[in-house]
C-alpha cells in the first residue's frame, strides 16, 4: 500500500524525524490560509499523487507569499499531472501540501528497502539527492553507498557514521544524521514498511537536516497489524481493476500488454509473464488466483481480465494441486459462457485431475486452444494475440 507524501511525513514526525512545517489541503481555496499560518513567507505548493517526478511535471511550485500560494494552488489543484511514473494518462490532483520554504545548502538521497537476497533491510545513501536513484544506479553506481542491517541487532551507530562520512557530512551534522537515521529505521520497522525514501534529504544553510520529501510503501500482508494505516489508503490513486480484484482476494496488477494471464501461484505467474515476453508478446497483467481458487473466483478473475480493453488473448497456466484441473476447467467453461468472452483462450494445465479437466474442455463445445508446455502455450497465445 502506498500513501501520500504528507501522510508519510506525519508518520515520520511521530518517530522524531525532522520535517518542514506544512499542512495538506483538499481545496485550492484553503492554500492561502495555510500559507499565512506558516508565517506569511515563502511556501512550496506540492501536488499530492502516488508518483514521482512531480516537479518536472509542473506539480511543485514555489510561492513568494500567501496570495501567490493561492494562485498557484488554483493552477495545480484539479490538473492532470503527467510524470514518467504516471504514464501518458496522468493523475488528477485532488490534494495539495502547502509547506514552509527552507533554504537549501545540499541535497542528498536516503532510502531503506528490503534486500530479498540478503533477507535484511538495506539502507542506501547518495550525495546525488533530488535525482532519480535508478538513474544514479545505472550511470554512477559507485555513488550509492549501502549498509545492510541485521534485524537481530538493529541499526548500529557505526553504520550511521559510516554513511554520514560517505555523504560528506561534517561536525555536528554527523550526530544529527545518526539520530535521524535511527528514527527513520524505527519508522521503517515499526510500520512494516517495504520502502522508505527521502529524496531529497536536505542540509539547510544553518546546517540542519530535514526530510524535504518522503515516500513510504507498506507490506500489504502486514496491514492487519496496523489499523491506523488502513485509513491512509487513497483509492482514487489506485487502478480500479486492482481494487475490484482485491475484493475477491485475487492478486492482480495491471500492465500495458495485450495478453491476459491467469495463473495459480506467484512464482508461476512471474515465469508465465517472462515466457510470454520471450515469445515476443507483452503480458497485460499479473494475476494469481491462488492455490485454493474455486469456480466463483475463476469467474471473477475472467471478469477482471475482460474489463481490460487491451486484452486480445488470454493464457491460463495452471499447475493443479489444491486447485484441481477439473475445477479450473469447469470454472473456465462457465465463465466464458456467462460472460461471453470473445478473445482467444490458450490453456496449459498439469497436475491433479488433468485428464478430467481436458475432457471438460473438449466437450464444452467452446473453441479453446490447449498446450502441453509453457513454451508451446506462450507461442500460441502470442500468435493469437496478433
Amino acid at each position: 500500500m502506498k500513501i501520500h507524501e504528507y501522510q508519510a511525513k506525519q508518520i515520520l514526525a511521530t518517530y522524531g524525524v525532522p520535517v518542514p512545517a506544512g499542512e495538506a489541503v483538499f481545496t485550492a481555496a484553503d492554500a492561502k490560509a495555510v500559507a499565512e499560518r506558516l508565517g506569511g513567507g515563502t511556501v512550496v505548493v506540492k501536488a499530492q499523487i502516488h508518483a514521482g517526478g512531480r516537479g518536472k511535471g509542473g506539480g511543485v511550485k514555489l510561492a513568494a507569499n500567501p496570495a501567490d500560494a493561492g494562485t498557484l494552488a488554483n493552477q495545480i489543484h484539479g490538473m492532470t499531472l503527467i510524470t514518467h511514473q504516471t504514464g501518458p494518462e496522468g493523475r488528477k490532483v485532488s490534494r495539495l501540501l502547502i509547506e514552509q520554504g527552507v533554504p537549501i545548502a545540499r541535497e542528498l538521497y536516503l532510502g531503506i528497502v528490503i534486500d530479498r537476497a540478503a533477507a535484511r533491510p538495506v539502507i542506501m545513501a547518495s550525495q546525488d539527492g533530488g535525482m532519480e536513484i535508478e538513474a544514479v544506479a545505472e550511470k554512477t553506481p559507485e555513488r550509492i553507498h549501502k549498509e545492510s542491517v541485521d534485524p537481530a541487532t538493529g541499526l548500529i551507530p557505526f553504520q550511521a557514521r559510516k554513511l554520514a562520512f560517505a555523504l560528506g557530512l561534517e561536525g555536528d551534522q554527523v550526530g544529527k544524521f545518526g539520530k535521524m537515521l535511527a528514527s527513520l529505521y524505527a519508522a521503517f520497522v515499526g510500520t512494516d514498511a517495504s520502502l522508505l525514501e527521502i529524496n531529497p534529504l536536505i542540509v539547510t544553510k544553518t546546517g540542519d537536516l530535514l526530510a524535504l520529501d518522503a515516500k513510504m510503501t507498506f507490506d500489504d500482508s502486514a496491514i492487519g497489524r496496523h489499523p491506523e494505516l488502513k485509513g491512509l489508503r487513497d483509492l482514487e490513486e489506485e487502478d480500479p481493476l486492482e481494487i475490484e480484484a482485491s475484493k475477491f482476494s485475487l492478486n492482480y496488477i495491471r500492465l500495458e500488454g495485450t495478453i491476459g494471464c491467469m495463473v495459480n501461484g506467484a512464482g508461476l505467474a512471474m515465469a508465465t509473464m517472462d515466457i510470454i515476453k520471450l515469445a515476443g508478446g507483452e503480458p497485460a497483467n499479473f494475476l494469481d488466483v491462488g492455490g485454493g481458487a474455486n469456480k466463483e473466483q475463476i469467474r471473477n478473475a475472467f471478469k477482471i481480465l475482460m474489463s481490460d480493453k487491451n486484452v486480445r488473448a488470454v493464457l491460463i497456466n495452471i499447475f493443479g494441486g489444491i486447485l484441481r484441473c477439473d475445477i479450473l476447467a469447469q470454472g473456465v467453461v462457465d465463465a466464458v459462457q456467462e460472460l461471453g468472452v470473445g478473445v482467444p483462450i490458450v490453456i496449459r494445465m498439469e497436475g491433479t485431475n488433468v485428464e478430467e479437466g481436458k475432457r471438460i474442455l473438449r466437450e464444452s463445445g467452446l473453441n479453446f486452444t490447449t498446450a502441453n508446455s509453457m513454451g508451446e502455450a506462450a507461442l500460441k497465445v502470442v500468435e493469437l494475440a496478433r
